[in-house]
């Protein structure tokens, strides 16, 4: 648990062993559920959403899974819209990357095979599967999802860490649960609605989110050091540190006036110096 978590309650009416709750201040409530799993959590991702309609959230219309280095930008309406559409889901950095006819794609449809299922939907980007939201009317994707990890695991040696350094993007599952997301979306016959890659802030004009890829992370970065090797911050790292005040605050008020008053220097700097 985090240190500013301390005043969370155990909640035995969330159906959830071991569950524990806290209120925030604007009506917010969060609830800490804990998770053992023998695989990394990223590839529990549609297990976990499922579970949560079985139990803590069953009467939730709507779910959104949100990697812990996102920052959200606009409106929580505008989520609610959007699954109203389809699956929610964002391109990755570079938009028309993976076409229809992608070798990598065609190898895929062995995998959407394995599951007795077809190749409905021609895309032509790569999914980024740090976020995706999903109504309840469709949480057939979430199923599919989960079938296509399976199958991954049993017949594809699939990778149950995150991404395998150890091979190329040659391999199916290089990159385990984004690429079994991205399969997802060309098999499942739910809808989908998708933003290209400023959805992330991956380019520049987007308004929905921020997520700071890679690392050093925007809590962990030194903006000064990674100025004097001609990195400025980037629009995650400002994205971050703008909406690091409250209502939980997990940073003393002093650090954040700091890494504000950096990141605006730096910035400033870096427009006389950077290295592409």
């Amino acid at each position: 648990m985090p240190k500013w978590a301390n005043g969370a309650r155990e909640n035995p009416n969330l159906s959830w062993k071991g569950a524990r709750s806290l209120h925030v201040d604007g009506g917010l409530e969060l609830h800490f559920l804990p998770v053992d799993i023998e695989h990394h959590f990223t590839n529990f991702k549609p297990d976990f959403m499922l579970k949560l309609w079985e139990g803590p959230a069953r009467d939730a219309e709507a779910i959104t899974y949100f990697d812990p280095d996102i920052t959200i930008k606009c409106k929580w309406a505008f989520f609610e819209n959007w699954m109203s559409h389809g699956v929610a889901l964002v391109h990755e950095i570079t938009a028309n990357d993976m076409p229809p006819t992608h070798p990598i794609r065609k190898e895929w449809e062995k995998v959407i095979c394995k599951c007795n299922k077809k190749s409905i939907r021609e895309l032509n980007s790569y999914i980024n599967a740090g976020f995706c939201g999903i109504a309840k009317k469709n949480r057939e994707f979430l199923i599919t999802w989960k079938e296509i990890i399976d199958a991954g695991k049993q017949h594809f040696k699939f990778d149950v860490g995150q991404l395998n350094h150890q091979r190329d993007r040659t391999y199916l599952f290089y990159a385990a649960d984004q690429d079994s997301l991205n399969i997802t979306a060309m098999c499942s016959e739910t809808p989908i609605s998708e933003l290209g890659p400023e959805g992330m802030d991956f380019t520049y004009g987007g308004w929905t989110m921020s997520h700071a890829v890679g690392s050093p992370k925007p809590w962990n970065k030194n903006f000064f050091l990674a100025w004097l090797k001609g990195r400025s911050p980037s629009l995650a790292d400002k994205a971050y540190w703008r909406n690091a005040m409250g209502p939980i605050n997990s940073n003393h008020s002093t650090r954040v006036r700091f890494k504000r008053a950096i990141i605006l220097m730096t910035s400033f700097l870096g427009r006389f110096y950077s290295v592409h």
